[in-house]
């Protein structure tokens, strides 16, 4: 089984910014004897924090790493390495799997708590990273919609992806941000659906038996579809699956899911009804 831990996908040997960074502010804090805790009173960031900075998980604001550079003594070698650090408003793990989902012939996702990115409205994705504990700044939530909005120029790429969606019912009636930002992500929604080379469906709140209890994924099939991949992403972690036999699994899972659900046209008209009743 080819698993690669905190999103790395098996063939990028890249770790990005972010992640040299994270790796060289443990160093010099380990060198310093110096525990997270500490440095986060130093920088005014939390324990939790400055634990996902250093796994590349939240990019550093000047002002961390000035502070952090001064206490841990590293001769400005973190204000070096800083530099190189561009906002991209997604999380620095997140990068890799972003790498692949450009270039996808096809995108299959399931979601089971919240619509997923590629479907949010601008406002409904505000709301989202609105509810990140740690909370996020400003400059990141709005970095962050940016991004994820301009992620939705995938659908009219050339050549088009295929792209699939199995949504839980409680995605369309959960109401991040209240009912109105709810209202304008499934009218958002419904447009994409309207799509050709999308497809939405819906998974029945009162289905006995389902095939998708194990939690949300991504199938990703690559360009040419030489290749297949699933993404997986937790509270423990993100990674890739790119071997036999769970890549197969996890696909014949999704077509079962796909059985189980509503069709696309009878999704639409449940998420037209739902959007209505708001």
């Amino acid at each position: 089984m080819d698993v690669v831990n905190n999103g790395k996908k098996p063939s990028s040997g890249s770790t990005g910014a972010a992640k040299v960074f994270g790796r060289l502010l443990r160093f010099h804090r380990e060198r310093a004897g110096i525990t997270m805790e500490v440095l986060g009173k130093h920088t005014s960031y939390s324990k939790s924090q400055v634990a996902m900075i250093e796994k590349g998980e939240r990019r550093p604001k000047d002002h961390f790493v000035r502070v952090a550079d001064e206490v841990l003594g590293a001769q400005g070698a973190l204000l070096e390495v800083a530099q190189e650090i561009t906002p991209s408003g997604v999380a620095a793990w997140f990068e890799d799997y972003l790498v692949e989902e450009a270039q996808a012939a096809g995108i299959h996702m399931y979601a089971n708590h919240v619509i997923p990115g590629l479907l949010q409205s601008p406002r409904y994705a505000e709301a989202v990273f609105r509810c990140d504990v740690p909370a996020l700044d400003e400059d990141e939530i709005e970095t962050g919609v940016a991004a994820r909005i301009d992620r939705q120029k995938v659908y009219h790429r050339d050549p088009r992806p295929h792209v699939t969606y199995i949504l839980e019912k409680i995605t369309l009636t959960r109401p991040i941000g209240g009912r109105e930002v709810l209202k304008d992500c499934l009218l958002h929604l419904l447009d994409i659906a309207r799509l050709p080379n999308v497809e939405i469906q819906v998974m029945p709140e009162d289905r006995t038996t389902h095939a998708g209890l194990s939690g949300p994924f991504i199938l990703l099939e690559t360009a040419g579809r030489r290749r297949q991949l699933v993404y997986v992403e937790g509270q423990g972690g993100r990674y890739f699956l790119s071997e036999q036999p769970l890549l197969g699994d996890l696909f014949t899972r999704h077509g079962t899911m796909r059985a189980q659900s509503m069709s696309p046209e009878d999704s639409v008209r449940l998420i037209e009804q739902v959007a209505r009743e708001l």
